[in-house]
């Protein structure tokens, strides 16, 4: 049986999140470039790159290769941008050799996708391991506290005329989070499934990857974390 990943991410996808624009990817690579401050980068890799509009906006500054699962989602990435290398493969077994990149970045939320916690600190490793010495990985995860907190268990959206229903839920034991999507009048429903890590436990990860956490962001105006933020970005430094 499939994963859930393996089947979402298609022009539905695509279509039910239109807010996920241009824009927003360009406030993203602002604030990586930032991070990355004067430090040397030839090489960027996009890591779940989805239809590429991170991508596009890093290749502005930096050399960048991307990197997802979906077929769909790199075809509409290739479409709006045949100059940015682009890699079908699973984030777990990275296709490329050892310190490949000066930067590697996983954004919004493209993480905690998996079943068991050995496949993220897995994944982590591989970044770890195609990460120059000296080089960053910024890590854009959710704030996993504050969903907690604040869940909203159902709400309604209109996209293209279309209203979509979402129900959200957290399992027993508090480590993942489902949300369950819907269109009204149509039978498909879609299911996201995300691993609720701590800020210490993705530090762990990282520290145990190689990596020196030397900062966590609380959103994309580059505010510090805290236990409001919407985000927690971290930022690693390769050992």
């Amino acid at each position: 049986m499939a994963e859930w990943f393996e089947t979402w991410f298609d022009e539905t996808y695509l279509a039910l999140y239109p807010q996920r624009d241009e824009e927003e990817a360009e406030h993203a690579a602002e604030l990586i470039e930032r991070l990355v401050g004067h430090r040397r980068v030839d090489r960027v890799l996009d890591l779940a790159c989805g239809a590429g509009r991170h991508s596009r906006a890093l290749a502005e500054r930096w050399w960048t290769a991307g990197l997802d699962l979906s077929e769909v989602l790199l075809a509409v990435a290739r479409q709006a941008d045949a100059a940015t290398p682009l890699v079908r493969g699973d984030m777990r077994v990275l296709p490329f050799a050892d310190a490949t990149f000066g930067l590697v970045v996983n954004l919004f939320t493209s993480f905690g996708y998996f079943d068991s916690d050995g496949e993220h600190s897995d994944l982590i490793r591989e970044v770890g391991r195609v990460t120059a010495s000296g080089g960053t990985f910024v890590l854009d995860y959710l704030n996993a506290d504050l969903l907690s907190r604040e869940l909203i268990p159902y709400d309604e959206s209109t996209s293209d005329k279309r209203v979509i229903v979402q129900r959200r839920s957290i399992s027993e034991d508090g480590l993942y989070v489902t949300k369950r999507i819907s269109i009204k009048g149509e039978e498909r429903e879609f299911v996201e499934r995300v691993r609720l890590f701590s800020r210490a436990e993705l530090q762990g990860m990282m520290t145990d990857a190689g990596f020196d956490v030397t900062s966590v962001i609380g959103n994309y105006d580059g505010s510090q974390a805290g236990d409001d933020s919407p985000r927690m970005i971290l930022v690693g430094t390769r050992r």
